[in-house]
């Protein structure tokens, strides 16, 4: 073979290698594009989570995706109330949820990847040992005098106090200072919030109890959450000077009554009437008094409660001889029938009826609304917070009392 031939042939083959390598290069896919990001999903609290608190924050939010369908529903199938954020990554529950219960999220999210993914998964609340109940006082739209306390009256001894002060606000127009302070009771606690100073007459005020959820302490929850919305109505103050045999009624700084009456005789302990600020708390325009062994079931008219031990201002024809000139009732304040009917369209709840000149002080042992007795240093010791910083001034009828007087 000559030598052109040779180099003629070796040319043919690299032609040849070239074009497959030109072929296999063409049917190439190139580099690879990397797959769309999945939809992640992520609950609060997470699938299987027990012991959940009813009021902590619920939710679902996505990653890399979006939120297409959602329901979160109870055992029994309702659908609990919830919310989507604007750019439907996130949907959270907007109702409190129940003690004791399970919850089911079911739904959808599709990532950029334009494919679904399930949100499924379930969750229970905590069970409390005990629900604990509290009542207010002053129920929404009530209008009370100026020396009103909020009181709040729960059903169990509260083991944690701070906690629940911490969970109580009261808010008021214009601003006021004021405190609450805790009072033993025989069902369970008692709080107890009033200003440093009487009200000032038109103050509106909202009280906030958040107690639902709440831990009070060895297993306890609060039952559910307390408001009262309501206003301070016109200042009137009673004044009642026991060794003057008179009685004062002073409307808005203007004396509109000037009684004679009559006071406790004093003769023994339980029959004088005692010093201190009262409150009225309740009236009645009949009412049946017993103060065994003095009297028992007789009809009294026009009868305003000022304690819970028996005191009444109230009508007393037996003792019209001695109004204006001696004390000789069995501890409460008499009037004639024309005088006490008077007064006593003009009495309302949480009216300060301010006695003085007589020889017991009111405290507690005549029942538990002596809070005027206290004075404010010893008042806010009172309280469960009292070891913290002082709080920023912030801009129902009392449960039925025992009919027995004396």
């Amino acid at each position: 073979m000559s030598k052109r031939a040779s180099v003629r042939g070796s040319a043919a083959v690299a032609a040849v290698l070239l074009v497959v390598v030109a072929l296999v290069v063409g049917c190439g896919s190139g580099p690879e594009e990397p797959d769309a990001p999945v939809a992640k999903v992520e609950m609060t609290p997470g699938a299987g989570d027990s012991g959940v608190n009813p009021v902590d924050p619920i939710s679902v939010s996505v990653e890399q995706g979006t939120i297409t369908q959602i329901t979160l529903t109870n055992a029994n199938g309702r659908q609990v109330q919830g919310e989507m954020s604007p750019d439907k990554r996130t949907y959270r529950i907007t109702e409190p949820l129940g003690y004791d219960s399970q919850y089911t999220w079911t739904g959808v999210a599709t990532g950029t990847d334009g494919k679904p993914v399930p949100i499924d998964g379930t969750f229970t609340t905590l069970a409390p040992e005990t629900q604990v109940a509290a009542t207010v006082n002053i129920g929404d739209g009530q209008e009370v005098g100026i020396a009103a306390p909020i009181v709040l009256r729960f059903d169990a001894p509260i083991r944690d106090k701070a906690a629940v002060e911490k969970a109580l606000t009261v808010t008021t127009e214009p601003p006021t200072e004021g405190a609450w302070a805790w009072f033993p009771d025989e069902n369970g606690s008692r709080v107890h919030w009033r200003p440093k100073e009487y009200w000032v007459p038109g103050t509106k005020v909202h009280m906030s109890a958040k107690l639902y959820g709440l831990d009070m302490g060895e297993g306890e929850y609060g039952a559910a959450d307390l408001t009262s919305d309501f206003r301070i109505g016109r200042s009137q103050i009673v004044k009642a000077h026991a060794p003057s045999h008179r009685m004062q009624v002073i409307r808005d700084g203007v004396t509109i009554f000037d009684f004679p009456v009559s006071y406790g005789q004093g003769n023994e302990a339980r029959n004088v009437t005692r010093s201190g600020i009262h409150v009225v708390t309740e009236k009645y325009e009949d009412f049946m008094m017993s103060n065994p062994p003095y009297y028992e079931n007789v009809r009294e008219r026009w009868a305003v409660r000022i304690s819970n031990n028996g005191e009444f201002i109230h009508a007393n024809p037996a003792s019209l001889s001695s109004q204006g000139a001696a004390n000789v009732t069995n501890g409460c304040i008499n009037l004639s029938p024309a005088d006490a009917q008077a007064y006593f369209p003009t009495a309302l709840y949480g009216d300060p009826v301010e006695v003085t000149g007589t020889s017991i002080p009111l405290s507690a042992a005549d029942g538990h609304l002596y809070d005027w007795t206290i004075d404010w240093n010893t008042w806010r010791g009172m309280s469960a917070l009292a070891d913290e910083p002082a709080p920023a001034v912030s801009a129902t009828p009392l449960p039925p009392q025992p009919a027995g007087v004396r």
